[in-house]
């Protein structure tokens, strides 16, 4: 309890949106619990006839779907990625770990999205692929960056852990790279806990993936009757969920519309309850470009200072009210120090780290609950 006997606000909280208990239940029932069976599927179908791909398959984890992301796009020791400094280290990792020197590039000040001029500045000979996120469900610039990597003959891939239901000029996040990555982690708008996806839609690749996807074996191609015994053929691992994460996930999926209708809602409430604060000048609240239609994934705010947004935080917090920030620049971090890095080098990336601050936001949150946290931020600059 708070000081004032109310119950916290936390800043993300699991939920049960229809028939997830059920779906569970019936895959127990089914007699396949291991991956790629009835729940697994529904969920693949879904992602492609929503999200645009021209093939999905389930993975444990976004981070499973951008390692997988990884091998397909043929990263070998010494190629180059371009990626922002500013994302979650699943996105470096993936590209790291086949050998990748990552080339860090900045962040624009209004989206947090990876900056087109700033990823042209670092394109060189080396540079095999370019890796966009779309931060808080937000597109970033697709005409660039695809214009950018067709000239170049770059492969694109998008991190879409925070997009799945977001759009750039009516097309959806992750139809627009030859792979994405999608998660369902239970910080996302669709949560199975953990969980990911990943996304493909360059057809050649679609054959490999499935192969990395049952550990290197050409399992897929045995069960559809390819071929009369399947065996090892390809690296690859173990990156297929087990039936009781999908079947939970696909509950999710059949409640998309109510899950994202809500979550705007939450959004656009703490917009209006806000937005004397912005014209205040105290803080800056998200920037939606006109090509951009989000998905409500979080609603942050920047402050002037980092020590405006450290004092802000303790003070919701001492009332009770869970707010955070992220990232720690990538680039300023121990592993990134040890590849050369040094701070300093992406100044707009580390003005935001310093200064953001995301606020409570998930599916069961009310408004008596948002009130509470507007009118502890509107209290903390002595405003009505």
């Amino acid at each position: 309890m708070t000081p004032d006997g109310s119950d916290p606000i936390p800043f993300n909280k699991p939920f049960i949106a229809g028939r997830e208990l059920y779906h569970i239940s019936q895959a127990v029932l089914s007699g396949q619990l291991a991956g790629n069976g009835q729940f697994t599927k529904r969920c693949q179908e879904w992602i492609e006839s929503r999200c645009g791909c021209g093939k999905a398959l389930m993975t444990a984890s976004c981070t499973g779907a951008l390692e997988m992301a990884a091998i397909l796009c043929g990263i070998r020791p010494g190629d180059e990625v371009i990626l922002p400094s500013y994302t979650f280290v699943s996105t470096a990792n993936a590209f790291h770990l086949r050998g990748a020197k990552l080339i860090f590039a900045d962040i624009s000040p209004d989206t947090l999205n990876l900056d087109p001029a700033s990823v042209a500045e670092r394109i060189g000979p080396g540079t095999k692929a370019v890796c966009v996120v779309h931060y808080a469900g937000i597109a970033c610039d697709m005409d660039a960056f695809q214009s950018m990597c067709a000239k170049h003959d770059l492969i694109l891939v998008e991190d879409a852990a925070h997009a799945i239901g977001a759009y750039h000029n009516g097309k959806p996040l992750g139809s627009f790279g030859a792979l994405s990555a999608f998660s369902f982690h239970e910080t996302k708008n669709f949560i199975s806990g953990e969980g990911g996806a990943l996304g493909i839609n360059d057809k050649s690749l679609v054959e490999r993936a499935e192969i990395i996807w049952e550990k290197g074996t050409n399992r897929s191609q045995f069960f559809r009757g390819v071929t009369d015994k399947y065996t090892w053929v390809d690296i690859g691992s173990s990156y297929l969920p087990s039936e009781l994460i999908t079947a939970f996930l696909y509950a999710q999926f059949e409640q998309a519309e109510e899950i994202t209708r809500r979550r705007l809602d939450c959004w656009q409430y703490y917009r209006q309850g806000l937005a004397g604060l912005e014209s205040a000048g105290e803080t800056r609240l998200p920037v939606i470009p006109a090509y951009a239609r989000h998905n409500a994934h979080m609603f942050h705010i920047l402050l002037a200072d980092g020590k405006t947004r450290d004092a802000l935080m303790a003070y919701l917090r001492e009332r009770g009210i869970m707010a955070v920030f992220h990232y720690v620049p990538l680039h300023s971090s121990p592993m990134g120090l040890s590849m050369g890095y040094r701070a300093g080098m992406f100044p707009v990336t580390e003005a935001c780290s310093e200064r953001i601050l995301r606020l409570p936001l998930f599916y069961d949150l009310k408004k008596t609950e948002q009130d509470r946290v507007l009118g502890a931020i509107r209290d903390f600059f002595g405003q009505p």
